[in-house]
């Protein structure tokens, strides 16, 4: 611990002052907005950055990322929500670059078999479509922050159909959407996509697994989820929520 506090002193002279005005000119967006990068930033919004900046200097240089983020985050006085966003968008520098070179467009998945990681997409999804923030992370991919995956019941009017009319427009030869089946009322979700998948006339499934990473980890398929500990073990992964955000002309927030 004193050596990682060391060498977060050593990383700029501002980390031990206060942020200043000129710091706050950075790229922060929100879903929706007409701010563009160089409009001055909060406190806040200024913290985040610079806590950012520091967790990617220090994992580059092998330090441990649950412990990196956590001294970092009581250094900037960030609360719980702040490290769960700084948890999910910021990815070390190498494993960025290897999930980035997996990622493929959506227009590449014609002719394809695709598994989709259902409940991850579909959050994703709702969040853009509920205006809710949504980060563009340091490995290329779009992904939520509210973390009610667990708690997750139905999704809203919207979701399904915009999930459905990337998928159709794409063209894949085939579908397959995973839920997790201990998740309440994930087989009513699944039934009901089955439904949609028959009515937009794509071929394909939407089922339940007790083992849904093992499933899309090991299914031989592209796989679409924003999901990095999946993206870690296949060959190709699509951002089907990335694709929606760039359809509907809305833009991701970043750090």
């Amino acid at each position: 611990m004193d050596k990682l506090r060391k060498q977060i002193r050593a990383i700029r002279l501002f980390v031990l002052k206060p942020p200043s005005r000129n710091h706050g000119w950075r790229r922060m967006t929100r879903i929706g907005s007409s701010h563009k990068a160089g409009i001055a930033m909060t406190d806040h919004e200024t913290a985040m950055i610079l806590a950012a900046e520091d967790i990617r200097h220090l994992l580059s240089r092998g330090y441990p990322r649950t412990g990196v983020i956590r001294f970092v985050s009581d250094h900037y006085r960030l609360e719980n929500q702040d490290r769960y966003v700084l948890m999910r968008v910021v990815v070390e520098p190498g494993i960025a670059a290897l999930r980035s070179r997996k990622r493929i467009p959506c227009t590449s998945i014609k002719d394809k078999n695709i598994m989709i990681d259902g409940y991850n997409v579909l959050i994703a999804t709702e969040s853009i479509i509920l205006e809710e923030k949504v980060f563009l992370c340091d490995d290329g991919y779009i992904r939520d922050i509210r973390g009610v995956f667990r708690n997750y019941k139905n999704p809203v009017k919207g979701v399904c159909r915009q999930v459905l009319e990337i998928l159709s427009g794409c063209e894949p030869e085939s579908v397959t959407f995973l839920f997790d089946a201990q998740i309440s009322k994930s087989g009513m979700l699944a039934r009901y996509i089955r439904g949609l998948l028959f009515r937009c006339a794509i071929p394909g499934d939407a089922k339940t697994s007790k083992h849904v990473d093992f499933d899309l980890k090991h299914c031989g398929m592209i796989v679409a989820t924003g999901d990095g500990n999946i993206i870690d073990e296949v060959r190709s992964a699509v951002d089907i929520p990335g694709c929606i955000l760039k359809r509907l002309g809305k833009r991701a927030c970043t750090i």
